[in-house]
């Protein structure tokens, strides 16, 4: 089951077709969704948590936590809205866009893909553009 939860002003467009997508991406590197709870936020809630948990005093745009087994992907993905709009405007692409490749950057964590080399980046990078080309398939 996927969850969204809002602690902002923002909130999705369609509910169900992020949730189908979601599921989607997650079948297609061979796991199954389980509970996954999206938590868009602002800047200030997002920092709260990095310190409070991952003692990291930054901003960031996403922290996940996984609570996955085996081929069950589940967490906690919260994604600060703030950051998301500023790397939009900063990287040149549409705010859905970004958005997106943020929601599969934490999904693509829990199917076991890292993000600490410029190899792990680079591969992280290509899944990310994957999965956000399912997104605008017919089977969503």
């Amino acid at each position: 089951m996927i969850n969204f939860h809002y602690e902002t002003d923002f909130q999705l467009d369609n509910e169900k077709r992020f949730s189908n997508w979601i599921i989607q991406l997650v079948r297609s590197e061979e796991k199954e969704a389980g509970t996954i709870n999206y938590i868009f936020c602002d800047d200030t809630y997002l920092h709260k948590i990095n310190v409070n948990y991952l003692d990291h005093d930054t901003l960031t745009d996403i922290i996940s936590f996984d609570y996955s087994n085996g081929s069950l992907i589940e967490g906690d993905i919260f994604i600060s809205i703030e950051r998301v709009k500023e790397n939009a405007t900063e990287f040149e692409v549409a705010f859905e866009n970004e958005l997106k490749r943020v929601m599969a950057h934490g999904i693509l964590h829990y199917c076991g893909y890292t993000d600490k080399t410029v190899k792990d980046r680079e591969i992280m990078r290509q899944k990310e553009e994957e999965k956000m080309v399912l997104f605008d398939s017919k089977k969503i």
